[in-house]
């Protein structure tokens, strides 16, 4: 595979270790020219040594083992920096609890030809989720309702997990700056792609709600996400 076509998969995992195990199969065997890496925050389930075993026989799959429960902005910024240092063209991000159809990153790639970063959208024409409880489904519609009021009416699903970067966005971001650590980290990563001036596209995917472990949301992810939103908004008013 040429750099041109380098492919990278990143996964954040905390206690996924119900879903890990099929999932990395099921993406390399769609993907078998892509690399995975794992990104885990010291599940104290086992995540990372099922991850270990299967990175033993397989030379395509990585793992990043932290030291303890860091964030998932934080594990983004290592999967993006561990990106640029090995100059994959583009990283393909998702959730591990298998809500993302790996079918489905083939729609995310496809567009990745024509825009820098592609987001799998739950909330244009086609979009879908599926199996979410009416709480959940509030909620994730109202942070996006917000988001579009604050941040952008540019972006349906601000707060998105299913994307694809390209090199060049990444890149040019100072990651470093990104200081969201929970899932607000979502909107202002788009809102730096956005300012940035790279070309964003949103594609539908269906989302459905995991079978398997325990959601990561919280009272505080909701409290970091709307401080990070009121962060946004007074830095486009003062720009």
């Amino acid at each position: 595979m040429s750099a041109a076509d380098k492919l990278l998969i990143a996964i954040p995992t905390y206690n996924e270790r119900e879903n890990i195990g099929a999932l990395l199969p099921a993406l390399l065997g769609l993907y078998p020219d892509a690399h995975v890496v794992i990104v885990d925050d010291n599940s104290p389930d086992g995540t990372a040594e099922i991850v270990a075993a299967l990175a033993g026989t397989d030379a395509r799959i990585h793992l990043i083992r932290r030291d303890r429960k860091r964030g998932l902005g934080s594990a983004y910024r290592a999967a993006f920096a561990w990106a640029l240092e090995r100059d994959y063209a583009r990283v393909l991000v998702m959730d591990a609890d298998r809500s993302h159809d790996p079918a489905e990153a083939r729609r995310l790639l496809d567009a990745a030809d024509r825009a820098d970063v592609v987001v799998g959208s739950r909330y244009v024409p086609g979009g879908r989720v599926l199996n979410w409880p009416w709480p959940r489904r509030a909620l994730s519609a109202g942070a996006n309702a917000l988001a579009r009021l604050t941040v952008g009416r540019e972006i349906h699903d601000w707060t998105a997990g299913f994307k694809c970067y390209g090199r060049q966005a990444l890149a040019s971001l100072a990651l470093d700056r990104i200081r969201s650590e929970g899932y607000s980290f979502q909107v202002e990563i788009l809102f730096h792609c956005r300012r940035a001036g790279w070309k964003v596209e949103e594609v539908p995917i269906t989302f459905v709600d995991r079978q398997l472990g325990r959601t990561k949301m919280s009272r505080r992810e909701v409290y970091q996400a709307v401080a990070t939103l009121a962060r946004i908004a007074w830095r486009r008013l003062r720009d």
